[in-house]
């Protein structure tokens, strides 16, 4: 076998315009089913994307031997239930992010992988799989901005549609969950490491009761991370990484287009250098490397306890939520 079998489950606006198209062009994945509870948004999505088989609930799909794995799109509250249901028929997971509403939710996944180790489970992230955080990630070990001191990261957008998704609480919405938790992650990366304490100012919706506003402050053995995320801001993304010789900026950190350059600078006190990245789709980078640890039998590349330590920062920064 050299193509993983996939199904995805529902018809998210994500996987249909973004994830599923992405992963089609990847090397190793096969997208071979696709499953939503109403049969018509399942074959009209089916009929868009050639998806050759369509089911009319999650079940279904789940229950074809066919499958191998699935990516699941679905709404954040309904992430875990549907992925301990697709670990307990053999399916490995790629979960979009955040992949709980909490760490404690998150760690029944861990613990469900005990009774079924043939099975792979990784949280979405995309973002590190592009060659811009492969190389600022190489920049950072290598010493390039001597000893990693301090990271600044920004992502916000604007909606405040109620009907919207992310603006909606009992389903998991808000701005930490959405966006945040890409601040929180990077961090993580980058510092190769866990904070030791967290600090976190919370701006609620009093309409939405939504987080609209979040700024954290991570502190780590050797330094600090702080970012701000916004629902309800003009829209801008940057990611700063500093150390006591240089300084790495990065221009689209997150969702960085699949068919445009991209472009990170370093400052150091030998002047700037400017680095460019040909177009390249995170998701379907993401989708080849999870294949290729199923295919391979190797570790997934970003592993189920990543997403639970990611969980647990963001819980304590909404801890610090002002009504």
């Amino acid at each position: 076998m050299n193509k993983i079998r996939w199904g995805i489950l529902s018809t998210a606006k994500i996987a249909r315009e973004k994830v599923i198209p992405a992963m089609q062009r990847g090397k190793y994945c096969d997208i071979t089913a696709i499953a939503s509870r109403n049969i018509d948004q399942a074959k009209d999505a089916a009929a868009k994307l050639k998806i050759p088989t369509v089911y009319g609930s999650y079940e279904e799909l789940l229950n074809d031997a066919n499958i191998d794995a699935v990516y699941i799109p679905l709404p954040n509250h309904m992430h875990v239930e549907w992925a301990l249901k697709a670990i307990q028929a053999g399916k490995h997971v790629l979960c979009e992010k955040p992949i709980a509403l909490s760490s404690t939710e998150a760690r029944q996944l861990l613990k469900a992988l005990q009774n079924h180790p043939q099975v792979k489970v990784m949280e979405a992230f995309m973002y590190r799989f592009h060659p811009q955080w492969v190389k600022t990630k190489e920049l950072v070990d290598a010493g390039r901005i001597g000893e990693l001191k301090t990271i600044h990261s920004f992502f916000s957008y604007y909606n405040a549609d109620p009907n919207n998704i992310r603006n909606q609480k009992d389903m998991g919405g808000g701005g930490m969950m959405d966006i945040g938790c890409y601040c929180v992650s990077l961090a993580r990366f980058i510092f190769n490491s866990e904070p030791l304490k967290i600090t976190g100012h919370v701006t609620i919706d009093p309409v939405l009761l939504t987080d609209t506003m979040a700024s954290g402050i991570l502190q780590f053995v050797n330094g600090t991370a702080t970012f701000t995320c916004s629902t309800q801001l003009m829209p801008y993304q940057r990611v700063q990484i500093l150390g006591t010789e240089g300084r790495i900026e990065i221009e689209i950190p997150f969702n960085a287009p699949p068919t445009e350059l991209t472009r990170l600078w370093l400052h150091t006190k030998n002047g700037s250098e400017e680095m460019t990245f040909e177009p390249v789709d995170q998701y379907t980078l993401q989708g080849d490397l999870f294949a290729q640890s199923i295919l391979n039998n190797t570790p997934v590349p970003t592993p189920l306890q990543d997403a639970i330590n990611n969980m647990k920062v963001i819980e304590t920064v909404l801890a610090g939520s002002q009504h």
